[in-house]
């Protein structure tokens, strides 16, 4: 049998800190919980995941005031 060597390890680690690690910044800057990003690890949760945060009303987006396009 052939176990997981330490590289391979390491590269996954990488990946998932790559991937996972910004997913969860950007739920939480839409006022999310950052456990939503383990759906991201179900095959058809991702997929459903990805279309609902696409197009739910984001509520820290919404409470945020207009920009002043006056300023300058």
């Amino acid at each position: 049998m052939m176990g997981i060597s330490f590289w391979q390890l390491l590269i996954f680690a990488l990946a998932l800190a790559l991937f996972v690690w910004p997913t969860i910044r950007i739920l939480r800057k839409a006022g999310r919980s950052g456990w939503w990003v383990l759906l991201w690890f179900v095959p058809v949760a991702n997929i459903v995941m990805y279309w609902v945060f696409a197009f739910v009303r984001w509520p820290k987006v919404d409470d945020a005031p207009e920009p002043d396009v006056n300023a300058f």
